[in-house]
Parts: C-alpha cells; sequence; structure tokens
C-alpha cells in the first residue's frame, strides 16, 4: 500500500509519483540523509513539478523525483569523492541506482545531467526539462527565485509536507559547508566556492586568471 507521503495530493494535481520507483526512491533516500536534505529535496521535486506545469512542459514524474531526490546525496560523507564535484558525486549515485532499477540510459543521462548542472545557473533552463525543473526546484526553495510564481497556497502547502527548520538559510549553508570541506579544489568556477569563503577563513579561491597565466604556454 502506497503511504500517504506517496499519495498526498500538495496542490494543482502535483504528487508524488504512486509507483515501485518513486517508493524505492523515497525509502533509499529517507535512510541515506538528513531529515533536512530528505525535506529539502522533497520540496525540490514538487516546486520544479509546480513549475513545469505552469511552463507546460512535458516531463516524467518519475525520472524528476529521481533528480530532485538524488541532487545533494553527494554532500553525505558515504557517497562524496576525495576529488569530484558533490554534484557529480550525487549523479553518479543516481545513475548506480536507476541502473539497477532497468530505467533506459537515456533517462539516466537526463538525470544525471540534471543533478550535475543544479548549481550551474545560466544553462539548464535551456536544457531538456528535467534538467531546468531540477534546478528551478532548487533555486526556489534555497534562493527563493521565482518565489512570487507560486501562489501562498503552493508554497504553504509544500513547506506543511515538508518543513523547512527554524533557520533553515543558516542550516543548509552549515550543511553544504559540511559536504565539501574535504574537496575545496572542487570548488573552482563554481557557486559553493562562496561557501567555503563564508564559513573558512583560511580559504583561498581559485583564481581564473592566475590559471591561464600560469599554464606552460607561452605568451
Amino acid at each position: 500500500m502506497a503511504t500517504s507521503v506517496q499519495t498526498a495530493l500538495i496542490t494543482g494535481g502535483v504528487s508524488i509519483p504512486d509507483s515501485r520507483l518513486a517508493h524505492e526512491i523515497t525509502e533509499f533516500i529517507r535512510d541515506t540523509e538528513s531529515s533536512l536534505l530528505f525535506n529539502h529535496s522533497s520540496r525540490v521535486y514538487y516546486f520544479g513539478a509546480l513549475a513545469g506545469q505552469r511552463r507546460n512542459l512535458k516531463f516524467d514524474a518519475d525520472l524528476l523525483y529521481a533528480g530532485a531526490m538524488f541532487h545533494d546525496i553527494g554532500l553525505v560523507p558515504a557517497y562524496s569523492s576525495t576529488a569530484d564535484r558533490f554534484e557529480v558525486d550525487g549523479a553518479n549515485a543516481a545513475r548506480r541506482f536507476l541502473e539497477q532499477h532497468g530505467i533506459p540510459v537515456e533517462d539516466i543521462n537526463h538525470v544525471w545531467t540534471a543533478i550535475a548542472l543544479h548549481t550551474t545557473p545560466g544553462i539548464p533552463q535551456y536544457m531538456h526539462p528535467l534538467v531546468a525543473l531540477v534546478t528551478a526546484g532548487v533555486e526556489m526553495d534555497v534562493l527563493g527565485i521565482d518565489y512570487a510564481g507560486f501562489s501562498e497556497e503552493q508554497r504553504e502547502a509544500v513547506v506543511a509536507r515538508y518543513p523547512r527548520t527554524a533557520h533553515f538559510k543558516e542550516d543548509i549553508l552549515e550543511t553544504f559547508y559540511e559536504g565539501i570541506r574535504h574537496k575545496p579544489q572542487t570548488t573552482f568556477g563554481n557557486v559553493k566556492a562562496d561557501v567555503l569563503a563564508d564559513k573558512d577563513p583560511e580559504f583561498v579561491r581559485g583564481n581564473f586568471c592566475q590559471v591561464i597565466r600560469q599554464s606552460p604556454w607561452r605568451g
């Protein structure tokens, strides 16, 4: 029997898919991530799906759910590599999970790309709907981008089902920091460098111009 979390309609007809894949994703992520990340990822799914509905985008709800729920698993120590960006770690974890469930390669690639690019602004919105909507959900829940595009009823319904912590803004920043502090080199050229700069006074950003000037090329 489907759980109430799986079948509850939030608003506008958007719900978590009542499928075996979605149930197993829910169970896996709930057992793997903190409640903060689980609730955040669930909100990302709803905000992404609602954005897709509003934009008249066609998307597979199971695959969007996979992208949303796995997008931050790379912050979890058990799934964090020593050298890759946490986004890539999450994308790789999703790929392995979906491969084990017999999902077609093309669909897996869309989910992989959606997770890998979810902190890369300015690009996802021009790509496959799954890529665009995972980022849309993340940007809404973390940054408040397009906040006014969602009705008060929608926002309140999603947060009532999957609550934000009392100090979510600082809590998520701390979660980001703890998930990437052991590999600061992976933040070169991406927004997570801001997190390290905010939390670690000894952090030195990679400098694109310096890399060019110090390359082995002459001239």
